[in-house]
């Protein structure tokens, strides 16, 4: 279902792929917009319990596009160095397919509570419990990831997760 990556040498480990997913924040999350255009957009996210996780208003283009068609990708940039006298860079990124949609329940809230740790881990408990419980204006989205690669330049194959 899912094309092989091209240049096999430069593909991470399935656990350095999801470790990068894990020290991230943004990411960016492509799926079908209107009329058949791409729609990418820059997003913060938390990667929980091997599922991609992010909010977004109730209504708008991102959910629109969601709700039209749940196939998305999400893609992560690690490491991005220019060295240029090798005229390349030495990088690391992340891309995973799925399907998108609204978490409900207990999955909601702790979804919800780990993203806020991530964008608000300095804030009392209290304080963030209270943003959680009292937010009705937004949904929780989850991806259920189908496939997730990462792939490196070669210097970075083994540890090139720096974000």
């Amino acid at each position: 279902m899912f094309r092989p990556m091209r240049k096999k040498e430069r593909q991470m480990e399935p656990e350095a792929a999801k470790a990068l997913l894990e020290k991230g924040t943004t990411g960016v999350l492509a799926c079908l917009g209107d009329d058949g255009y791409p729609y990418a957009v820059p997003l913060n996210y938390v990667y929980y319990q091997d599922k991609i996780y992010f909010h977004t208003a109730k209504e708008g283009h991102k959910i629109d596009a969601i709700l039209n068609n749940p196939k998305v990708s999400f893609a992560l940039v690690g490491a991005d160095k220019i060295v240029s006298a090798e005229y390349t860079t030495h990088y690391s990124s992340v891309i995973a397919f799925g399907r998108a949609r609204i978490a409900e329940g207990e999955e909601r809230l702790n979804a919800f509570r780990a993203l806020n740790e991530g964008l608000a881990g300095d804030r009392p408990e209290e304080e963030r419990e209270k943003a959680i419980n009292e937010c009705a204006s937004a949904y929780i989205i989850a991806i259920d990831v189908e496939q997730l690669t990462g792939k490196a330049h070669e210097a970075c194959i083994k540890n090139c997760t720096k974000l």
